[in-house]
């Protein structure tokens, strides 16, 4: 596992900010950490990267153990913290000099350039951090974390504040860089989630809440199945609740149902069959898709 943690625990006076987390991830997979402000996200990563020690547990990263090896954790981690931290007023390929300089790469001219080519700087390499938007800053924090190729990413909100274009770009880049690497990011933003993710942890209140692959989440809700269909002609409810299977409906527009259906139970033909006897068309149909935003809303409140 290249992120092994168990058991952890981090408590601040009586309140704990993490209760007995645990979570095993592997080289490849991106996993999107989720939960409600204060749920311990930013805790979790801080200990992960060394930067807060856990009140008990353990956490081991590429082999090497926070508690007892914490150089080689830092040495082996990329971290881009939410407030991106950037010296301002130094150049971005002066920064990112620094910054291969701090990491003891011998390469650094051939590594920086590998960087500003990866994330996209070259356009704006010469001018000084503090004059870049907040996408190329975001870039620029993207290329420290990643210059020393790092074999576990560790990204809080990485398109916080960004416009849809510069989401787009940045979401497209840790995407890219994935495939080799373990990446966990924190986010708010549920569509991020599904455009990036392989996997999704919940944590609320210091608790991991789900833990899966995104594509099963939704497997998680228990609610009953709902259809929803649209005729060509207008149907009586009445008429549609003699149809087996359908044990409730209301409407959903003009000639559509909403549909909610017994647990097994397939409906879709019985529908297309109906409509053919009452000479009248089925213009849609489908079934209902739950979102993690709704998993989410249902997990933490």
């Amino acid at each position: 596992m290249s992120v092994t943690v168990e058991q952890l625990t981090k408590v601040y006076g009586s309140q704990k900010a993490l209760d007995n987390v645990s979570i095993d991830i592997v080289k490849g997979e991106i996993v999107g950490l989720l939960g409600p402000n204060g749920a311990g996200k930013s805790t979790l990563m801080k200990i992960i990267t060394c930067y807060l020690p856990p009140t008990s547990g353990e956490a081991v990263i590429n082999g090497f153990d926070i508690a007892t090896e914490s150089m080689q954790v830092r040495r082996s981690i990329g971290y881009l913290p939410e407030s991106n931290p950037l010296y301002y007023d130094m150049h971005v390929k002066e920064f990112l000099h620094f910054i291969a300089g701090v990491h003891g790469l011998k390469n650094r001219k051939e590594r920086v350039n590998e960087m500003i080519e990866m994330t996209g700087l070259h356009v704006e390499m010469k001018k000084k951090i503090g004059a870049l938007s907040k996408g190329f800053k975001q870039r620029v924090g993207l290329a420290q974390a990643l210059i020393h190729d790092p074999e576990v990413l560790i990204l809080d909100e990485p398109t916080s504040g960004l416009d849809p274009n510069q989401i787009i770009e940045i979401r497209g880049l840790i995407k890219n860089v994935g495939s080799q690497k373990t990446i966990l990011l924190s986010t708010h933003i549920m569509q991020e989630v599904e455009a990036i993710c392989s996997r999704v942890i919940i944590i609320d209140k210091g608790k991991i809440v789900a833990d899966d692959k995104t594509e099963n989440l939704t497997n998680l809700f228990t609610g009953p199945e709902m259809i929803l269909v649209e005729f060509e002609q207008s149907v009586a409810k009445d008429a549609l609740k003699k149809i087996q299977g359908v044990k409730n409906l209301h409407s959903a527009g003009t000639n559509a149902w909403k549909i909610e259906v017994g647990a097994g139970s397939d409906v879709r033909k019985s529908l297309f069959d109906f409509a053919v006897k009452t000479n009248n068309t089925v213009l849609s149909l489908s079934k209902e898709k739950h979102s993690i935003e709704e998993l989410f809303q249902r997990l933490t409140k």
